[in-house]
């Protein structure tokens, strides 16, 4: 039956003779099956056995039968079909419910996956599924890592702004470097399209009354502030409420807006007073931060403490009345923040002080993130638009963690994994010990009431994996790490060993376990290298997602490139199992 189904499908493309390796991978795309062209290309030379360009029907048969039907598919499928050429609806769900945790135990489910993936009428219409079915499951949607319930908005979104992780970006217009590079409003349009919910827009007065975006003090181009509205006008809702909050320097009390409401505030500019601190690093010579950029200030350390200065802001009245919930407050201290700053007070820390506080008070930290929304942003010597690892002010509930989205690696990862949660809305529900009143949580030592999670990944094989850059044709040194970020006791690394010159499928079959004692943070990269003796391993992809995000059974993990483009049908295949 299977045998009559394909030669229907494949026939009219050899009524002219043999095709080329243009034919075949179209041909193959027509059956439904996702395969790259480098690994096509591969397998047709080693299949054209007369070396002229062109095959046989035979030929595409067993070129078909390399790709389609991968051994680890073929064993779990006769397991269940008891070596038999089908699975009838009671060995489906029997499978669907012990190996894929479908909790759903109705006969509908079987059905229904059935009738979407068994490309045979004969077999669909007998209630049957065919290994030509069973493939197409799964190599479907259905069987990837992360869980279809957390891609759609399934948390509470009704509480405190402060309650919340948000997908945050620094210096949005930037998309190279912070001192010499050019703004675009590409910047924007890239951060909102995955997902930002908080952009940087640095204004600064422009010639003609018409006011500019740029990294003030700097070399870098600048941008048309109305410009820049515009595209965020025309991307910033693509997922959210249709509200926006302003986060800016304020003049006056919520009360003397209030007051203002309705009156005309044009050209009307307030000047206050502001105290600000700078690093303390010896007599080191800073060069722009945030909160004073561009200028060259001589630091005087005085014994460690930090040191204020008072400085004159000048502010639009139009815009400082704009800022209602997201007041940006100088902080200072915890005990200061704790008798003076008020609900709708927020503060950005450099990551070189946060990183000081967190490690000498981290406590203190996460009852003040309780609190107030709190921001951290790359320190200035990052001129090179480098990221800072954003899992340790995570970990501290530090709800605006500001990355250079412009830049790739680790911490763009990071990011990218932890936002897929929540529909990818770029807000992220705290866990409950980050926003209970009472927490004695602190992420650097082990918490009192864990409920841990033990995790067993077997990782089984690959399937077609980005080549070697210093491959000719489609191989590599294929190895997997397995990477866990999360508390300081949470993390840790693991890997496989490596499969010589076979990108196409190369086979682990290894098994590793990790204990989670604060799941609730932590999320798993897994990293796909090819072996380099010399220059180094070679990075070929990439997938990252939170722990409490992964589907338990046999799964299909996809692999990104270093930019974050998706890289299918390149991905890792693997059986997950956790208990609690």
């Amino acid at each position: 039956m299977e045998n009559k189904w394909f030669l229907s499908m494949i026939r009219d493309e050899f009524r002219g003779g043999k095709i080329n390796l243009e034919k075949t991978h179209k041909l193959l795309e027509k059956l439904d099956i996702q395969c790259n062209y480098v690994h096509v290309k591969s397998i047709f030379k080693d299949n054209d056995r007369l070396k002229q360009g062109r095959i046989t029907i035979e030929e595409f048969r067993s070129i078909y039968r390399i790709i389609a039907h991968r051994e680890e598919i073929v064993e779990i499928f006769n397991t269940y079909s008891g070596n038999q050429k089908f699975l009838v609806e009671k060995n489906l769900l029997q499978f669907l419910i012990q190996e894929q945790y479908i909790l759903d135990m109705s006969q509908n489910v079987a059905f229904e996956i059935i009738q979407k993936y068994e490309p045979i009428e004969e077999v669909k219409r007998a209630h049957r599924m065919s290994f030509e079915g069973f493939i197409r499951y799964m190599g479907s949607s259905e069987c990837l890592i992360f869980k279809p319930d957390c891609g759609r908005v399934y948390q509470d979104m009704t509480q405190p702004l402060n309650d919340y992780f948000i997908s945050s970006s620094h210096n949005t217009y930037l998309i190279s470097d912070q001192l010499l590079g050019p703004s675009d409003l590409w910047g924007y349009v890239s951060a909102l399209v995955k997902g930002c919910r908080c952009l940087e827009i640095d204004c600064w007065d422009g010639s003609q009354n018409e006011p500019v975006v740029y990294h003030g003090y700097t070399l870098t181009s600048k941008l048309l502030f109305k410009t820049v509205i515009q595209a965020i006008h025309k991307y910033a809702f693509l997922v959210l409420k249709f509200k926006v909050l302003v986060r800016n320097k304020k003049i006056g009390t919520l009360r003397e807006t209030h007051e203002r409401k309705g009156s005309n505030k044009h050209g009307q500019v307030e000047e206050f007073e502001e105290i600000y601190q700078d690093e303390i690093k010896g007599s080191e010579t800073l060069i722009g931060s945030e909160d004073n950029p561009g200028k060259e200030d001589e630091i005087i350390s005085v014994a460690g403490l930090p040191l204020f200065k008072k400085r004159k802001v000048k502010v639009a009245l139009a815009l400082s009345d704009l800022v209602i919930y997201t007041k940006a407050e100088k902080f200072r201290s915890f005990q200061h923040s704790r008798l003076y700053q008020q609900f709708n007070e927020s503060n950005s820390i450099g990551e070189t002080e946060a990183r000081k506080l967190l490690k000498l008070r981290a406590h203190e930290f996460v009852l003040h993130t309780r609190r107030f929304i709190t921001r951290i942003y790359p320190k200035a010597t990052r001129t090179d638009s480098s990221n800072f690892n954003p899992q340790e002010f995570w970990n501290i509930g530090c709800q605006m963690v500001a990355l250079n989205f412009q830049t790739p690696g680790l911490p763009m990862d990071l990011q990218n994994g932890k936002f897929l949660d929540n529909g990818g809305s770029g807000y992220i529900l705290k866990p409950h010990f980050l926003r209970d009143i009472k927490t004695q949580f602190n992420p650097n030592k082990p918490p009192n009431q864990s409920d841990p999670v033990t995790l067993t990944i077997r990782l089984i094989s690959g399937i077609q994996l980005p080549p070697s850059n210093h491959s000719s044709s489609n191989k590599a040194d294929a190895l997997v790490i397995l990477e866990l970020f999360g508390v300081p006791n949470d993390q840790t690394k693991q890997q496989t060993r490596v499969i010589k010159r076979n990108a196409f499928s190369p086979r682990w079959n290894e098994t590793f376990t990790f204990i989670i004692q604060v799941p609730e943070l932590a999320l798993m990269r897994f990293v796909v290298e090819s072996q380099g003796l010399i220059t180094g391993n070679e990075f070929l992809g990439q997938y990252t997602l939170p722990v409490l995000s992964m589907n338990k059974g046999y799964r299909r993990v996809p692999l990104f490139s270093r930019m974050g483009e998706s890289l299918e049908p390149a991905s890792l295949f693997i059986y997950v199992w956790y208990v609690r």
